[in-house]
């Protein structure tokens, strides 16, 4: 478990979520939409770190094409995209006075929800986003294949977990925190449920506490499906997880059907994704892991 206060360190500033990467400054101001006679994209970063770097050029790349029939003239009016590279570069870009498209990635949708919230409906209704944390319906699905069964899954969501609510409302058992609410109690009642269903709730988890509910919930038999990777590896029973080139794709296929039809889908989870299982913790809880679990995958195109 020592291994987890590496984990919740980095996840302290990102139980906000996502990858933390930054914003550079966007210099480029949109024409009016109704003048506009094709669209431009920029990717905003503000760091050089060996992730970001990976994460814009594997994006510019994908995003190419779409774009480039507007790339050689330049004396067409263009609307831009922005694609926005983690919190900060979403607080930033959304801080901006533009009529500019706003894609947001590797952000969570709790730092989603706490920015959109702050913003005219205007400016809101120009963004979108691909969070970070898996889809909790595809967490369910993997339960259930862990199982072999259907499962009796819980979740503990704070009170800004509205779309959290909205999605898994009838299928497990949800149990709403309070501010002060102890952690302990709030395990308690979850005590019949055969799985913890962890969602990336600042509310609820923070580094001071993920160590105590792995090894509470250990202790009585509950699995934990966890919402990344590196919380399988410090006691999670498993997650789906999606990379880099999983998440990119996503967007591309946003900016994609944006520039062909002019409209933003909503807001949404990771489309594609592959499955992590910790096996020690599995065999710990008598969970024999089938080949369907180890195989639950949705693989980009």
């Amino acid at each position: 478990m020592r291994r987890a206060a590496r984990f919740l360190s980095r996840l302290a500033a990102g139980l906000a979520l996502g990858l933390t990467l930054g914003l550079a400054a966007c210099t480029a101001t949109a024409a009016p939409q109704d003048k506009a006679q094709g669209y431009r994209f920029e990717i905003v970063t503000g760091d050089d770190s060996a992730v970001t770097a990976r994460i814009a050029e594997d994006l510019y790349r994908r995003l190419v094409p779409t774009f480039a029939a507007f790339r050689t003239e330049l004396a067409q009016k263009r609307r831009m995209v922005t694609i926005a590279i983690g919190p900060d570069a979403l607080r930033q870009a959304a801080a901006r006075r533009c009529d500019c498209v706003l894609i947001a990635a590797f952000t969570s949708s709790q730092v989603w929800r706490a920015v959109t919230g702050t913003l005219p409906p205007a400016r809101a209704a120009l963004m979108t986003a691909v969070y970070a944390e898996p889809a909790p319906l595809d967490q369910l699905q993997l339960a259930s294949l862990l199982y072999r069964r259907p499962v009796r899954v819980a979740a503990i969501l704070g009170p800004d977990a509205d779309v959290f609510v909205h999605s898994l409302q009838g299928k497990l058992d949800l149990v709403r925190a309070a501010p002060g609410d102890d952690i302990g109690e709030l395990l308690g009642r979850i005590g019949r449920s055969e799985a913890l269903l962890a969602l990336p709730d600042s509310a609820v988890y923070n580094p001071e506490n993920v160590r105590s509910i792995l090894l509470a919930t250990y202790r009585r038999k509950q699995a934990v499906i966890g919402f990344s990777g590196d919380m399988v590896k410090v006691g999670a029973l498993a997650t789906t997880y999606s990379d880099i080139e999983d998440i990119n794709a996503q967007v591309a296929e946003i900016a994609a059907e944006f520039v062909a039809s002019g409209e933003l889908p909503a807001p949404q989870f990771p489309r594609y994704f592959r499955t992590a299982i910790n096996e020690g913790v599995a065999h710990s809880l008598d969970i024999v892991v089938s080949k369907d679990a180890r195989a639950f995958a949705r693989p980009r195109p």
